[in-house]
């Protein structure tokens, strides 16, 4: 089947399509399993097979030209410490010396105060007749945690958290804007940095400004202040607005299949499983983008060196070829492999404090609200084509 299929549009900013992609992912695997988008000027690959393969093939796929469609258009240079946006040698550098400080050890460890925080937020919601999964707790939980995590006082938190969130943000149906000055190096970090350099203490800030590494020059060294700030703004970014849509996508897939919601109210032992299901029925980034640098052949067809492919996540984790009746909900089915948080050297850094946080989430609310109704009237989705969730999910408590 040819690649741009007549009747068959697939455009990543549209609204419409946005609020259910999946008829069209199903169609893009079915008939056009490599697909070439003009208006855009990109191909995208849906399978998981050919999604999986080239997330590990990081010699025709690069990251260095940035992860998202208009950021590789914008032809923008990086600012080093971005590990989402770089290849080896330096991503190799980088993400080793993140990855000492992302550890699932001392993710779990964290525990806890995640609980504590969830109490924070759920605790005064009880006998108000709803909540909203989004504002109350999606937005408010992972915030404290990134924010407990870097040493951010609790009152400058929320500005935090709103400032990452807008570098994220699209008008609906239009691509991001991107510029030089929009790519936020981590200036809005520079006070905490500088004042925690003097006063050190117990937090991954203090462990970013001391920790020693070998460079991709081999020079022992630390830290420049730019390359701390620049890491602060990513791990607070990406720490924020994923976990957030997670938390969503929980009270909305859940609050639609009520019978499988009480299979987990009656055995907890279910939720691990329950947020493997929900990240790979609704992945919060439904697509990532590389940088072709070489032709490469798919399906009969060319993609040529310098353009950008784009590997549809959400359509991969539904393929009917690797998930038996894959866009059906089922916590207990056998998940596996999922590819929502990548996979092979980019593999999310974050991803045990992302599924602990989940996992934390869901059983706290369902200690307190085991039975809920959303209302769907107003419920609002994202309008942002980077992330997909909710922006506000209010449900009704019987």
């Amino acid at each position: 089947m040819d690649a741009t299929t007549t009747d068959l549009t697939y455009d990543p900013y549209d609204v419409e399509i946005n609020a259910d992609p999946y008829p069209v992912y199903r169609r893009l695997r079915d008939e056009a399993p490599l697909y070439r988008n003009d208006q855009y000027d990109f191909f995208a690959l849906s399978r998981f097979e050919d999604v999986e393969r080239g997330l590990v093939d990081r010699e025709t796929y690069i990251s260095g030209r940035g992860a998202i469609l208009e950021l590789i258009k914008a032809d923008i240079t990086m600012p080093p410490g971005v590990i989402i946006f770089e290849d080896p040698p330096i991503h190799t550098v980088h993400r080793g010396l993140l990855s000492r400080v992302f550890t699932p050890k001392k993710m779990n460890a964290l525990e806890p105060q995640i609980r504590e925080f969830c109490a924070h937020s759920l605790d005064p919601l009880r006998g108000t007749g709803g909540f909203d999964f989004v504002r109350d707790l999606g937005a408010q939980m992972p915030m404290r945690v990134i924010g407990m995590l870097l040493g951010i006082p609790d009152q400058d938190q929320e500005a935090i958290r709103d400032h990452a969130d807008a570098s994220l943000r699209t008008r609906p149906g239009k691509p991001m804007e991107y510029s030089d000055d929009r790519f936020v190096t981590g200036e809005a970090f520079a006070e905490y940095v500088d004042w925690r350099a003097e006063h050190p203490s117990d937090d991954l800030m203090t462990e970013m400004l001391q920790a020693e590494f070998e460079d991709e020059t081999g020079t022992t060294r630390r830290l420049t202040r730019e390359e701390v700030l620049t890491y602060i703004n990513v791990i607070a970014g990406a720490g924020n607005e994923t976990t957030t849509r997670l938390i969503g996508w929980a009270g909305k897939v859940l609050g639609d299949h009520p019978d499988q919601r009480r299979d987990v109210v009656a055995d907890r032992s279910l939720i691990p499983n329950t947020i493997e299901e929900l990240l790979r029925y609704e992945p919060p980034a439904p697509h990532v983008a590389r940088y072709v640098t070489r032709d490469v052949e798919h399906y009969g067809q060319v993609v040529p060196e310098g353009g950008v492919m784009l590997f549809l996540v959400g359509a991969a984790n539904r393929d009917d070829r690797r998930y038996r009746d894959g866009d059906r909900f089922d916590l207990h089915r056998e998940v596996g492999q999922h590819l929502t948080f990548g996979y092979g050297t980019h593999f999310c850094l974050g991803a045990a404090l992302a599924r602990l946080e989940g996992r934390v989430a869901l059983d706290e609310v369902l200690d307190r609200f085991p039975d809920w109704v959303v209302d769907r009237d107003h419920a609002t989705l994202s309008p942002t084509s980077t992330v997909r969730g909710w922006e506000t999910l209010p449900v009704v408590v019987p």
